[in-house]
């Protein structure tokens, strides 16, 4: 079999709200989770409602370039 581009792949999800507002005194970093994702079922960006550690509460976690 040809050895070509993978279906599943790995992505980083990373928070958008603490992404938009920076990193500041209120939050000390940027909540980041590792997940995988299919290609074919899934082409587009992938957003996830996760929790942030910095944010306290559950925020939208979206796909960033590795």
């Amino acid at each position: 079999m040809a050895k070509g581009k993978d279906v599943r792949v790995i992505v980083i999800l990373e928070c958008t709200n603490c992404a938009r507002n920076g990193v500041n005194k209120k939050s000390p970093g940027i909540s980041r989770y590792i997940t995988q994702k299919n290609r074919h079922n899934t082409p587009g960006r992938l957003e996830l409602r996760k929790f942030c550690r910095y944010c306290h509460k559950h925020t939208i976690h979206g796909e960033i370039k590795k």
